[in-house]
């Protein structure tokens, strides 16, 4: 009986650490993104009443998508974040880590899709679940790109 005991403690044990060895390619993937220099850089802003969302896409060698995001919504604390994520077709899928105001402990990462209409971006709205701390668009329910706040326009970069 203590064998088995111990055999499943360590069974546990190897079933843990495989599981830890399958998240660093994800982190690998994100520093790989920012020290990768971009091939083309765009920015784009976009205006709805009182808010304003401000947007940077760095276009990789990989045809993946980094870039900072600033959305200032009113009377709502500034989002400040990065954005990583690659076109399907004229749809970009990305997710979007940010911090709200001035709590830098707390990090949030919502998934967000843009359209690519001409030189505009249309950010789009969609039904989206949470499973186990990790948000995601709703798989086949579709994205409405026609009723939204945010319509980007491209805009000269400016380095602040």
């Amino acid at each position: 009986m203590k064998n088995l005991g111990l055999f499943c403690l360590l069974l546990a044990c190897v079933g843990l650490q495989s599981c830890k060895k399958n998240q660093s390619p994800k982190n690998n993937q994100a520093t790989q993104a920012q020290a990768e220099k971009p091939i083309s850089v765009q920015c784009y802003k976009a205006l709805y009443e009182k808010d304003t969302v401000e947007l940077k896409i760095n276009t990789l060698k990989t045809g993946k998508i980094s870039g900072d995001m600033v959305m200032k919504v009113f009377k709502m604390p500034n989002k400040v974040g990065k954005i990583y994520g690659e076109f399907s077709g004229d749809t970009l899928f990305a997710s979007y880590t940010f911090i709200a105001g001035m709590n830098n402990k707390t990090t949030y990462k919502n998934p967000m899709a843009f359209l690519k209409r001409g030189n505009e971006l249309i950010l789009g709205n969609g039904k989206i679940e949470t499973t186990m701390g990790a948000s995601y668009f709703v798989k086949g329910a579709p994205i409405d790109f026609d009723r939204v706040k945010y319509k980007f326009t491209t805009v000269d970069c400016v380095d602040k």
